[in-house]
């Protein structure tokens, strides 16, 4: 049988698991799924009589090579650090690797290695990055072909909680990495083209400038702006474009709130909080404001960030039970990030029957024999469980699909790569549609940004 490999069992992993199961049959395949739990890669596995679930901690050198030796193709769903090693193996052994990362520079170091001994490191094909490549060369593509060219590109995407489970003011709970959302927009300037101009916004200002956005059945979304949406205008053949930016979906007001985090300073990660162990939810909201002798913790919040009290921003703090003087942190030498990310996990973990929900969105703006068009793709995916959520779904599914492409020998291009080819993203998108993972087209008046254009 053909063995892959696959290092992690984590949450993004259940999809991923699945779908190769049920092709294992089929498909003649073994997986052999490790992970430093031994509980998590079994209970992954679920006793098929075509996996093996093994404990194994990627730094002990010589347990990691014998596994990628044995193995025909290799996964790794670890936290993107961590793939080095596991690629550097994998040129050695000669063997394939997907992964849902983005290309580091370490990685893409290993590009000519990879090359030279035929091999395909197929990196960013789990959601975003990984769809949004796939569906958004898509149709660009699909533009150059009838001799269009582009105009304006702008990409949005966000993991959500779906609509019957949306049961708190934010319209907000934690679907992935909780860090991640705490700290995003951090690291320098947002930036991006817009009409021909470079645009930038720092990070104290991000959260104010967002675009709205209506989907079809699920309403009305905002989005702000991720911090480099420059990234990919090369890779897309875009280098030309007038207009190109890449944001974060929320639900309406989310952004105007969680400003109120970035004003007050509760998301910075770059310095210890004394005592924070024994540090009260109270004394953290405290602990950035000014000293008054009669004032309260609430009146202070309410004076600095000019919120009224009856103010729906308002209510959104007191629901994150933010000013309780009983609640402790309970975290050693935490950051102010660590700290909050601490009370809003308190708030916005998912109960045990909610549902996740993944939104895409695209705009595509061209010219096409002298007629400026727009093309806008939509795509909603709804989680079936805890275990098989959307996020894992988008994230898990694409890596798989593009496994057994390779072993298959439908993905033949070497090299340290992400999805931008059609022998790639033709046949996952496609398959992805029997997953419920369906992009919709509409055509739309063009709509650019200045108004001398017209």
């Amino acid at each position: 049988m053909r063995s892959i490999l696959i290092f992690g069992a984590g949450r993004s992993a259940s999809s991923l698991i699945r779908y190769l199961l049920a092709k294992s049959e089929s498909e003649n395949l073994h997986l052999v799924v490790a992970d430093l739990s031994l509980a998590l890669a079994e209970k992954k596995t679920q006793n098929h009589p075509n996996a093996t679930p093994i404990a194994l901690n990627i730094f002990e050198t010589e347990e990691r090579k014998a596994a990628i030796e044995k193995a025909s193709i290799v996964i790794s769903m670890l936290p993107a650090h961590l793939h080095i090693e596991i690629a550097k193996d994998c040129i050695e052994f000669k063997k394939h690797l997907v992964t849902a990362s983005y290309i580091s520079d370490a990685m893409q170091a290993l590009d000519e290695e990879a090359r030279k001994n035929n091999l395909i490191f197929m990196n960013e094909i789990g959601l975003d990055p990984g769809i949004d490549h796939m569906s958004a060369m898509k149709v660009i593509d699909e533009i150059r072909a009838q001799g269009g060219n582009m105009l304006l590109f702008e990409s949005f995407c966000g993991g959500l909680v779906a609509p019957e489970c949306d049961n708190n003011l934010w319209n907000y709970k934690f679907t992935w990495a909780p860090r991640n959302v705490v700290l995003a927009g951090q690291g320098g300037a947002a930036k991006f083209i817009q009409e021909g101009t470079y645009k930038y916004i720092p990070y104290g200002t991000v959260f104010r400038r967002t675009e709205f956005l209506e989907v079809e059945g699920y309403g009305k979304f905002e989005a702000y702006s991720n911090r480099d949406s420059l990234k990919y205008r090369s890779i897309y053949g875009l280098d030309d474009i007038l207009t190109l930016y890449r944001g974060t979906i929320r639900r309406v007001g989310y952004s105007k709130a969680w400003n109120m985090f970035v004003q007050l300073g509760m998301t910075d990660d770059s310095y210890i909080m004394e005592d924070s162990e024994n540090m009260s939810y109270r004394q953290f909201v405290n602990s950035f404001l000014p000293y008054h002798p009669t004032d309260s913790v609430e009146i202070k919040t309410r004076l600095i960030l000019k919120i009224d009290q009856d103010d729906i921003m308002w209510d959104k703090l007191l629901e994150l039970d933010l000013f309780n003087p009983d609640k402790k942190v309970n975290l050693p030498n935490a950051t102010p990030a660590q700290i909050l990310e601490k009370i809003l996990s308190d708030s916005w973990t998912l109960e045990p029957n909610d549902k996740d929900m993944i939104v895409m969105y695209h705009k595509f703006g061209y010219i096409l024999n002298g007629k400026k068009q727009q093309i806008d793709s939509k795509m909603v995916c709804i989680g079936d469980d805890q275990t098989y959520t959307a996020m894992a779904k988008t994230v898990g599914l694409p890596v798989a699909m593009a496994t057994l492409l390779i072993l298959n020998g439908k993905i033949t291009t070497p090299g340290v790569q992400l999805p931008i080819k059609k022998e790639v993203y033709q046949p996952i998108l496609k398959e992805l549609e029997e997953y419920g993972v369906v992009f919709n087209e509409q055509n739309m008046p063009y709509f650019g940004y200045n108004p001398d254009l017209f």
